[in-house]
């Protein structure tokens, strides 16, 4: 028995290798690529003469990391909590503090002081204090406030060793604490000091002081003075915008772009103009600078603090690129040399674009592109094709029919080839494209694409999705995304397929000055502007949607709803092709939908009002927190399942389904999560579920006849996926063309739920080309992780005892919990942080989707849910399949040549 038992074990155990799939060590980073980011710049803090040059920052996105200052990489990464609790609220720098004279370093051994030191959150408020060199946390202490709510407006500094902390009462009063900076102690009672003039749009901290606008008068306070008293400093005029403090100057703001102190132990240079300021050190004397954009050009400058005398090793002037934004000055050092030149100063800027620059000898050093850290739209474009390839196409598409004709343009072409190649042998040759000098030609297998990223600041990136070089980047100034929690939008309005037009990609968005809607189109290959570029619309978008037809130039339209509810399309030409279009719009916060038909007559588009659907319940207190459409270039390969007694069961396929998330709190369950799916066209609700106890981070996927959504389940502290698909039935109604307004009846509806052992934050369904390849569902965790889940481990309906008919189906009896393997985590140890959504595509080859995954960062990989089922393997043995077709081909001769002899001397016989 027990030799049985071994022998069947061994048997289990080889039936399950031929289902596992692993990464081999030299396919690492072969298929794939990471961008590792830190987010937009909040404070740095820069020091060349230290030991180990280095180069401190907190981010808005709350990360503190070292940079190398010669470079920009990043040395260590720590990312704290999410916001509130890891809103960077103080970063101080051992040595950079209002006294500049003292250090907060503790000596060698011990396990006070710092090398630096946090303060984040505001209930509770985090100090944590750090080893630089390494990124650990050496102590950390919290204060929880009594008042959260006034908290989340408290601001801190450090002077003296102490750590204090000012809560302010708007209109009323300030609340100072000190604590001990590396114990947490605190130095004594509450000081509450009353300021009645105090508000959040018109009060900054400069050093200890606390100062207000109001009118044409600065008032301040001195928080760490043994009597506080108001000083009030006149204002030429009044300020024009909000005043901002100039680090390491105590008491000193920056009102109009000019330096003023309401300290008067501090002195300043009241001629300086400039857009930003900093404090550092020249040539053992302390000096100002100040840097601006004029014409496209930065200029720096800097003068002595002491006499306001100008410095003329640091003025220098050069040209800053234009998708860099406007940059605005953080930080600087320089290096203690004798013979103070100048050359060794660094300057860090941030910029309006999200980007780290920093300027070193009047050029620019190295810069990082931290915008990429909050993408929002992705699309994967395919590559112009080489000039045979292209030729070859146009070939192709000639309308002549006859043969001779086919043949003549067969030659010419060849001909003209021929001589093309023999001119480029001599180098009389045309010079390559800009394309073409890239490497951006399209591939046999329609892997090689452009990724175009669009970031949440308005900046453009055009990034190769095999090596991950940046081809090309812009930035559209003064754009924001829509109103109703809604991005902006990257869409495409012709493919590369239609040789020899160009691409033409469009972005869609909000102008942030007056609400207006903006359209920009460009190439997205070379990211230059095409069709005219920029377009200032003069209305609000309410809603948008790509026309399903195309003209001669094959362009798909832009049909765009407006405040007022009139519709536009663009370009124009293509307005009648939007006749018989239907829109629809979810309002967020009221959960109230509303559909419109389009119709085009006379010339004149007009927009129809047809139906409304209210969500929000009976007392509106629901609100939409996910929409979840289909994928427009789905397609769906099959439209049935095969059952165990052989019958089909049709899928419910309707193209205008959409789900529809809400979520509201309960007296009883605490919060309840409504699904519904509305054909967005009729108006009709097709089903709807309700979850109670249940509450966000909710993520949903919709694609074919299904759809799978996640949420926190509170009753038992878990996260599950629930899954859902729709059947027509063992008969269909129309198998050729779906109308919504003839719809069939309601259809059946198979749903399950199931426990996965991890955070989900985004869903994403693998697609390909023709619809052919088994589906996947990509999951995004808390952790970092993608992991590819076969949808047949998410089917709902899997049985729940193992039965003839599921085995003949081919379902895996149910099981509650969803398995995890290590192998099917798709980006392995490349963990991509704070991921929040990911995006597919499909390529050339119908086994492979490419994938790109964004977060804090940014990775980019493909996957085959069916195996590289049209692929020959990278370790196929082409000189043995050689050797073996030869010997065939040789033997297959020789039998003939001696079966021949054979038969010729039986006939002699």
């Amino acid at each position: 028995m027990p030799g049985i038992n071994v022998l069947a074990g061994i048997s289990i155990a080889l039936l399950l290798l031929s289902t596992c799939s692993a990464l081999y060590e030299d396919q690492i980073k072969k298929f794939d690529w990471r961008s590792v980011h830190v987010g937009a710049l909040k404070q740095s803090r820069v020091d060349l003469n230290h030991f180990q040059p280095r180069l401190l920052v907190s981010t808005h996105e709350d990360v503190v990391a070292l940079l190398c200052p010669k470079t920009g990489a990043i040395m260590w990464r720590q990312v704290l909590e999410q916001k509130p609790r890891g809103d960077i609220k103080l970063l101080q720098v051992s040595g950079f503090s209002v006294d500049s004279s003292e250090t907060a370093a503790a000596p060698i051994g011990k396990n006070l002081g710092f090398d630096m030191l946090t303060v984040q959150g505001h209930a509770p408020a985090l100090v944590r204090g750090w080893n630089t060199n390494i990124g650990t946390i050496e102590w950390e202490w919290s204060i929880m406030p009594l008042n959260s709510e006034k908290a989340q407006d408290a601001v801190w500094f450090y002077s003296n060793s102490i750590l204090y902390h000012i809560v302010p009462a708007w209109r009323s009063h300030l609340e100072v604490t000190g604590y001990f900076a590396s114990s947490g102690h605190s130095t004594g009672s509450t000081s509450k000091i009353m300021a009645s003039w105090i508000t959040k749009e018109t009060c900054t901290l400069s050093g200890t002081f606390y100062v207000c606008v109001d009118g044409k008068q600065l008032i301040s306070l001195d928080l760490v003075s043994k009597s506080t008293q108001v000083i009030r400093t006149a204002l030429e005029t009044e300020p024009q915008g909000t005043i901002e403090a100039v680090e390491g100057l105590n008491g000193v703001v920056i009102v109009d772009g000019k330096l003023v102190s309401v300290n008067k132990d501090q002195a300043v240079c009241t001629a300086l103009q400039g857009a930003s300021y900093a404090v550092g050190s020249f040539n053992y004397r302390k000096i100002v600078v100040s840097a601006g954009l004029t014409s496209g050009n930065l200029k720096i400058g800097a003068v002595y603090l002491d006499n306001c005398s100008p410095v003329p090793e640091l003025q220098q002037t050069l040209q800053f690129p234009e998708h860099f934004g406007t940059p605005t000055l953080n930080s600087f050092d320089c290096k203690l040399k004798r013979n103070g030149d100048g050359k060794s100063c660094m300057f860090v800027f941030s910029t309006s674009a999200e980007s780290i620059v920093a300027v070193q000898q009047g050029k620019v050093r190295w810069s990082r592109e931290e915008s990429l850290a909050n993408v929002i739209d992705s699309q994967f474009m395919d590559l112009p094709l080489a000039d045979t390839e292209g030729t070859l196409e146009s070939e192709m598409k000639g309308k002549a029919g006859d043969i001779a004709s086919a043949f003549l343009r067969r030659i010419s072409t060849q001909a003209v080839q021929i001589r093309s190649l023999f001119l480029h042998v001599i180098g009389l040759g045309p010079p390559p494209t800009d394309t073409q000098r890239a490497g951006l030609v399209r591939d046999s297998f329609g892997l090689h694409k452009m990724l175009v990223l669009l970031t949440r600041n308005g900046k453009i990136f055009g990034i190769d999705n095999i090596s991950g070089k940046h081809h090309w980047q812009l930035y559209l100034p003064k754009v924001n995304s829509f109103d109703n929690a809604e991005q902006m939008r990257l869409v495409v309005q012709r493919t590369a397929k239609h040789f020899p037009l160009q691409p033409l990609c469009a972005i869609v968005a909000k102008n942030s000055v007056n609400g207006n809607g903006v359209l920009y189109r460009f190439n997205p290959i070379t990211g230059l502007a095409t069709e005219g570029g920029l377009l200032q619309l003069d209305f609000k978008i309410k809603q948008l949607s790509l026309l399903a037809e195309t003209e001669k130039d094959f362009v798909k339209g832009i049909l765009i709803l407006d405040a007022s509810n009139k519709v536009h399309v663009y370009p124009q030409h293509a307005t009648p092709l939007a006749n018989g279009m239907y829109l629809y719009t979810a309002d967020v916060k009221s959960a109230q939908l509303e559909g419109y038909f389009v119709k085009y007559a006379g010339g004149q588009l007009s927009c129809t009002h047809i139906w409304n659907a209210r969500l929000g319940g009976h007392n509106s207190e629901q609100q939409i927190i996910a929409v979840a459409g289909k994928n427009p270039i789905e397609h769906v390969h099959s439209q049935g399942r095969v059952l165990g007694d052989r019958s089909v069961l049709y899928k419910y396929i309707n193209p205008n389904l959409v789900a529809f998330v809400t979520q509201a709190p309960d007296a009883t369950h605490k919060s309840v999560l409504n699904l519904y799916l509305v054909d967005v066209v009729s108006g009709s609700v097709i089903f709807s579920m309700t979850h109670r106890k249940v509450r966000a981070p909710l993520s949903i996927v919709h694609s074919e006849n299904w759809l799978a959504y996640s949420y926190f389940n509170e009753k038992v502290r878990r996260t599950e996926i629930t899954t859902i698909e729709l059947y027509e039935g063992k008969a269909q109604a129309n198998s050729s063309v779906w109308s919504s307004l003839q719809a069939p009846p309601m259809p059946l509806v198979e749903r399950q739920s199931y426990i996965i052992p991890a955070i989900v934050e985004a869903l994403r369904e693998t697609i390909t080309e023709r619809g052919i390849t088994n589906k996947h569902v990509l999951i995004g965790t808390a952790s970092g992780s993608i992991i590819e889940m076969p949808w047949h481990l998410l089917d709902p309906r899997r049985p729940i005892a193992s039965t003839t008919q599921g085995r003949e189906e081919g379902a895996i009896p149910y099981i509650p919990e969803l398995p995890l393997p290590t192998e099917s985590h798709i980006n392995y140890n490349q963990t991509v942080a704070r991921l929040r959504n990911i995006y597919t595509a499909p390529s050339g080859l119908e086994s492979t989707c490419l994938v790109v995954a964004t977060g804090l960062d940014l990775f980019v990989t493909r996957v085959a849910p069916s195996k590289t089922f049209d692929l020959l393997k990278e370790d196929f043995d082409y000189i043995l399949i050689s050797i073996v077709l030869v010997a065939l081909t040789s033997g297959s001769l020789i039998v003939k040549h001696l079966a021949s002899r054979k038969l010729l001397k039986q006939a002699w016989k």
